[in-house]
């Protein structure tokens, strides 16, 4: 039976699904600790308050699906942050259910008046923009079908799949993704002209994903400044006709630690009538990615859902 948010995603004529901001960003600016090797996910045990506050802030601006804050709990990525490996299994379980649970209850402590999903984020296992550490398959099939199974036993509704730069490392994850029974959405990082950071041809690496059924919900791209998200949304409807594509763009990188400037900088409604354009190209899940906030939310949310 399809799931709510496939018929959703699926409803002809219908605004897109709106998805959060950057969490990382947000927990940034307000002074929580995100550096390497955890980023966001050290907030989940020592600002959770915050991360709760920054998940109903989403709710408020318009987001329909939140992003737990999962992006960097990993098994590895709790070992490389110096837990010990017989524990970081059991943590990296503990931190998937409360990264849930505070998205959850930033839901229910709201009481929207919409369906609001909460997705587990599905990260690379190494640095997002350097393919060349992407481990072997055998890491790569193991490791993810934990973190997905943690995403499911916690709750989750749906696992994103984001900002995978190999073709190998996407099609691991979404296999893992399809083992736990979950709808997933899957989205690339690109060099903004077709290709992944990998070299691989960004369309290659979607058919590949799409091959593997049930296929994602939607598939795209996210981490690419958001002028150069329209490019790639062209090039996978012109190969993927009817597939519902998903995007959630950046403001390039960021030029210090503040959580302020980034090369690429677009502003909240600029950032919207971006948005819009993409929906011709068949942009079914829309979001907003590094450098943005609940006011870049508010700007789609304000776009396709006017007043």
């Amino acid at each position: 039976m399809p799931s709510p948010l496939f018929e959703r995603i699926a409803l002809e004529g219908s605004p897109p699904v709106l998805l959060d901001a950057a969490m990382g960003t947000e927990l940034t600016r307000r002074g929580a600790d995100t550096s390497p090797p955890l980023w966001s996910a050290r907030a989940l045990t020592s600002a959770p308050d915050l991360v709760r506050q920054i998940h109903a802030e989403a709710v408020l601006a318009g987001a329909e699906i939140l992003t737990a804050c999962t992006f960097r709990t990993h098994v590895r990525n709790l070992v490389a942050s110096g837990l010990a490996p017989e524990k970081a299994r059991d943590a990296s379980r503990s931190l998937a259910k409360r990264a849930v649970a505070l998205a959850r209850t930033a839901c229910g402590a709201l009481e929207a008046q919409r369906e609001i999903w909460i997705a587990g984020s599905l990260a690379p296992l190494e640095d997002c923009y350097r393919p060349d550490l992407v481990p072997d398959d055998s890491d790569l099939t193991r490791e993810h079908r934990w973190q997905a199974l943690h995403l499911a036993e916690a709750g989750a509704d749906l696992i994103l799949i984001e900002t995978m730069n190999t073709l190998r490392e996407a099609v691991a994850a979404h296999r893992a993704v399809i083992e736990t029974g979950l709808p997933g959405l899957l989205s690339f990082v690109t060099d903004g002209n077709g290709s992944l950071l990998s070299g691989e041809p960004l369309i290659d690496a979607a058919k590949a994903v799409i091959l593997d059924l049930p296929a994602p919900l939607a598939i795209g791209v996210n981490c690419i400044p958001a002028r150069r998200v329209g490019g790639e949304l062209e090039r996978l409807a012109a190969a993927l006709p009817g597939v519902p594509l998903l995007a959630y763009g950046n403001l390039g990188r960021p030029l210090d630690g503040s959580g302020e400037h980034y090369t690429d900088p677009v502003d909240p409604e600029s950032y919207a009538a971006l948005a819009a354009d993409w929906t011709k190209l068949g942009l079914r899940v829309a979001g907003s990615c590094c450098g943005t906030g609940s006011r870049h939310t508010a700007a789609l949310s304000l776009r396709f859902r006017p007043r």
